[in-house]
């Protein structure tokens, strides 16, 4: 049974982990720009949900690779001078970017985020086991993840992410409470959520340009997850987030990479934290 639940923990963290590269690309904005709905060469993106799933490669770019002829095979005659072919482009004609020959036509990366998604899926199922919270564990993941990859890009937490993510948390665990054999607490994982994102809101008045409020709105969610399985699991998961970002930050500084002012995306930090929590939760639950 166990093998059985990792197995399909990992495939839930492949599937929805391949989704991830496309939808960071398009969240992937600074702040007052609407989010992308084209590759970069200009390609609309199409596909369920209004072109938000689908994969990091534009069918459009793909089809505009020219093919590599085989070895050996003969290569193809120059058109004639003066020939439709060889026409020159008015300059007042813009034509897309054409990606290189023998490359790979994708627009984001695909690789790194489907990995960390799998693992946390995979360490999330062997930590909770069958328990139904399990359920709302490896529905929240994937998002957590999309969440640290635009932060890590574009140092922003995008609200259509933080808020669903606070609100599925509540509804999902509120649906597990519901049922036999979890090991947490609705109420105290509803009073962890006010209680981090009180504590985050708090650091945001005192020093605005030190604290993003989208981290406030993505401690709300974290909260909630971590007080599922009672306040030692909160303050383990709040401290974890401080602990990596101030390693994290240290590393910067010695290596000479940053200064003590730099500001670095807290939110990846804060997402690492709470899944050591969880764990840990859910091992001593």
């Amino acid at each position: 049974m166990d093998a059985v639940l990792l197995a399909l923990a990992a495939v839930w963290g492949a599937a929805t982990g391949l989704l991830i590269p496309r939808a960071a690309y398009r969240f992937a904005v600074e702040p007052e720009e609407p989010w992308r709905t084209a590759c970069p060469a200009g390609h609309p993106l199409t596909g369920p949900a209004r072109g938000w799933l689908g994969p990091a490669r534009c069918a459009s770019c793909a089809a505009r690779v020219p093919e590599t002829p085989a070895p050996g095979a003969p290569a193809s005659k120059s058109p004639a001078p003066g020939s439709p072919a060889t026409a020159v482009p008015s300059p007042e004609t813009t034509l897309p970017e054409t990606p290189a020959l023998g490359t790979t036509p994708t627009y984001a990366p695909n690789t790194l985020a489907p990995l960390v998604t799998v693992l946390a899926c995979v360490a999330l199922a062997a930590a909770t086991g069958a328990r139904p919270e399990l359920v709302a564990w490896l529905a929240l993941a994937p998002v957590a993840v999309l969440l640290a990859v635009v932060d890590r890009r574009v140092h922003r937490l995008p609200d259509p992410l933080t808020l669903p993510l606070a609100a599925a948390a509540v509804l999902l665990l509120g649906g597990v409470a519901l049922l036999p054999g979890h090991a947490g607490s609705w109420t105290s994982g509803l009073l962890g959520g006010l209680a981090l994102g009180g504590f985050y809101l708090l650091l945001f008045l005192i020093n605005p340009n030190g604290m993003g409020f989208g981290d406030v709105k993505l401690a709300l969610a974290l909260g909630v997850a971590l007080g599922w399985y009672g306040w030692t699991v909160l303050f383990l998961g709040g401290f974890a987030g401080f602990l990596f970002g101030a390693a994290y930050g240290l590393a910067l500084v010695l290596l000479r990479r940053a200064g003590r002012r730099t500001g670095i995306p807290f939110g990846p930090f804060m997402i690492a934290g709470a899944l050591t929590g969880v764990l840990l939760g859910a091992l001593a639950g």
